[in-house]
C-alpha cells in the first residue's frame, strides 16, 4: 500500500488587499503526493502556483491568509496551526521550500556553513559545530557538491552552484516533502541539468520522500516528475501522468499551453507555435462559470454560467471542462486534419 506524504483537501487561500478586497489565488485545490513520487505544477505567470506552494507550508504572512481546507503532511494536519509551532516543528523537517530566485537570498557576508549552522541550531540547539560540519560534509559529498564550498561566501559561487547549494541547505534536515518553485529558472541549460539531476538524487538517496516541482515550462516537468497538475486562475484544470500531460493534453488550456512552448522532445519539435488569446480573469471578481471560457475557442454559452467541477476519466486523469473526453478528442482531431489539408 502506498504511503501518502502530502494530501491537500479543498484548500482555499486568499490575499486581502489594503482596500479589503479578497483575491482567491488558490481556490478549492486538492492534491496528493505519495512516497517516492514527484508532482509537477504548471501554468502561466499569475495562475497561483507560487501562492499554492506558500500555502502548502501552512505558514501565512499577510496579505496571504488561510481560508479553508486541510493540509496533511505525513499524517499530520497542519491546517490552522499556530505559526510559531509550524516554524519550530514543521518547516525544514516535515516540509521544505525553495523559493524563486532563492540564490539571491543568501547573505553575501556569511559563509555557506553559517547558513547550515543557523538551520540546524534552530531545531537542535545542542548540536556542536563539528557535528554540524560533519552533517553538511556528508550531504555535500552525497550530492556531488565540492566540500570546500562550505567555507566560501555566496559571491564566490556561480549561479548554478549557488542554486544547488541553496537546495542542499533546504534539505539539511531531511524533510518529508520538498517544494521547488522554479528552481531552474534564470540558469543556463547545463546548470539546469545539474539542478534537475541533484533533485533526483535527493529522492534516490532518501534525503526527501516526495517532491513538488513548480514551473511555467510544462515540458520540463516530463523529465522530472511522475504526474503533472495544470493550474489556471487559482484552480486545477487538469491532472495527468507527465507523459499524457505533455504529449496528450486534454483540457483546452493544457492544449494551448503546450502549443505555445518550444518543445525539444521527439515528436513535438516541429509543431507550429500558437498563442493563447486574451488574458486570465481578474481574481477580485472571477467569472461564475469556467474561468478559461473567455479565451477558449471551444466555448459554449453554458460554459460562462455553469460551475464546472473536475471530472475523472480512464487512468485516473482529471480535468475541468463541460465537454466530454470524446468531444474534446473529436475537436482536436478535426483541427489536426484541417491543418494538414
Amino acid at each position: 500500500m502506498s504511503n501518502v506524504m502530502l494530501e491537500v483537501r479543498e484548500l482555499t487561500t486568499k490575499y486581502i488587499t489594503r482596500f479589503r478586497e479578497n483575491i482567491y489565488a488558490v481556490d478549492h485545490v486538492s492534491l496528493k503526493v505519495e512516497e517516492g513520487k514527484s508532482l509537477g505544477i504548471a501554468g502561466e505567470s499569475g495562475c497561483g502556483k507560487s501562492t499554492l506552494a506558500l500555502s502548502l507550508m501552512g505558514y501565512y504572512f499577510p496579505p496571504l491568509h488561510y481560508t479553508s481546507g486541510e493540509i496533511i503532511i505525513d499524517g499530520h494536519n497542519i491546517s490552522g496551526m499556530n505559526p510559531d509551532d509550524v516554524r519550530r516543528s514543521i518547516l525544514g523537517t516535515e516540509i521544505a521550500y525553495i523559493p524563486q530566485a532563492a540564490m539571491n537570498a543568501l547573505n553575501p557576508t556569511q559563509k555557506i556553513i553559517n547558513f547550515i549552522e543557523d538551520v540546524i541550531e534552530a531545531h537542535n540547539p545542542v548540536a556542536t559545530k563539528k557535528e554540524i560540519f560533519d552533517i553538511a560534509k556528508g550531504l555535500f559529498e552525497a550530492l556531488g557538491l565540492p566540500v570546500d564550498v562550505l567555507q566560501k561566501y555566496p559571491v564566490e559561487l556561480s549561479g548554478g552552484m549557488k542554486q544547488r547549494t541553496v537546495i542542499a541547505i533546504s534539505v539539511i534536515l531531511s524533510p518529508q516533502v520538498l517544494i521547488a518553485d522554479e528552481p531552474s529558472s534564470a540558469l543556463d541549460v547545463t546548470s539546469q541539468k545539474m539542478v534537475i539531476k541533484m533533485l533526483r538524487n535527493l529522492m534516490d538517496k532518501g534525503y526527501i520522500k516526495a517532491m513538488i516541482f513548480i514551473t511555467h515550462e510544462l515540458p520540463l516537468l516530463y523529465n522530472v516528475t511522475d504526474d503533472i497538475m495544470v493550474m489556471y486562475a487559482g484552480q486545477i484544470v487538469e491532472k495527468a501522468s507527465s507523459k499524457d500531460a505533455v504529449f496528450d493534453p486534454l483540457h483546452p488550456y493544457s492544449k494551448g499551453l503546450m502549443g505555445s512552448i518550444i518543445v525539444p522532445e521527439s515528436g513535438l519539435r516541429n509543431v507550429k507555435l500558437t498563442a493563447i488569446p486574451g488574458v486570465p480573469p481578474n481574481l477580485k471578481k472571477p467569472p461564475s462559470g469556467c474561468r478559461f471560457a473567455a479565451r477558449c475557442k471551444y466555448v459554449r454559452p453554458e460554459c460562462k454560467t455553469l460551475s464546472i467541477p473536475l471530472r475523472e476519466v480512464a487512468g485516473g486523469r482529471t480535468y475541468r471542462c463541460i465537454l466530454s473526453e470524446e468531444e474534446l478528442r473529436e475537436l482536436y482531431a478535426w483541427e489536426a486534419r484541417k491543418k494538414n489539408e
